[in-house]
């Protein structure tokens, strides 16, 4: 299959171990993506998609499948695409290169359209629900928000909380450590999209994560 993937750099190199060399993968920039050439793909990957969902941009793809990652957003809030199966993936950052595939629908009425793809992929997956958070994320960042509200209070540091949690759960990094892996902003936007959507206070940002997101996005420009 011909597949076409944008998005950055980190989420493009977990993608490439995850895709067979049976296929053709070509990376490109989202700038460089015209809707009139797609027709050259068979699948699509925007590993970006929540963070600049241009729908239109892949309205008129007529191929097997489009991947759009949404972790932070709803497929819900667009149009059911006519032509092919729309597939939302959690391709957050240390998310994508596993074993398992996490990820949603569009139209739940195309699953056997989905398990025909994965078959071609031969990806293992899980299908979730169609809600802001997936499933992994809402449970790691709810911990990582917790590990944020730990040290504001000063019960621990952030080393001894990384520590703490590889050694007595056994978990593969720490929350800080995998915060910083994911991205502080991928945390921050997906635990208030989250909250918006749920209102549940288990989600309700700690400030102290909040004020190290807005450091990090001044910083950034």
């Amino acid at each position: 299959m011909n597949i076409l993937a944008t998005g950055e750099t980190s989420r493009i190199e977990e993608l490439k171990l995850k895709i067979s060399s049976d296929h053709i993968l070509t990376v490109k920039p989202r700038n460089e993506i015209s809707g009139d050439k797609l027709a050259d793909f068979d699948i699509i990957f925007d590993l970006n998609f929540d963070d600049n969902p241009d729908w239109k941009l892949y309205s008129a793809f007529k191929g097997k499948a489009l991947f759009l990652n949404s972790v932070k957003i709803q497929l819900a809030a667009f149009p059911v695409h006519p032509y092919t199966v729309v597939i939302g993936l959690n391709a957050l950052p240390t998310f994508l290169n596993r074993p398992l595939a996490e990820v949603s629908l569009q139209d739940k009425e195309k699953q056997k359209q989905l398990a025909a793809v994965m078959k071609e992929l031969n990806w293992n997956y899980r299908l979730v629900e169609d809600r802001a958070g997936m499933v992994t994320p809402r449970l790691v960042f709810m911990i990582v928000n917790e590990a944020f509200y730990t040290v504001q209070e000063g019960t621990a540091t952030k080393e001894d909380i990384d520590m703490g949690m590889k050694l007595g759960t056994n978990y593969p990094m720490g929350p800080f450590e995998w915060c910083k892996k994911a991205g502080i902003k991928n945390v921050y936007e997906t635990l208030d999209a989250v909250y918006l959507d749920t209102r549940d206070e288990r989600y309700k940002i700690c400030p102290l994560l909040k004020t190290e997101y807005l450091k990090a996005i001044s910083a950034n420009g």
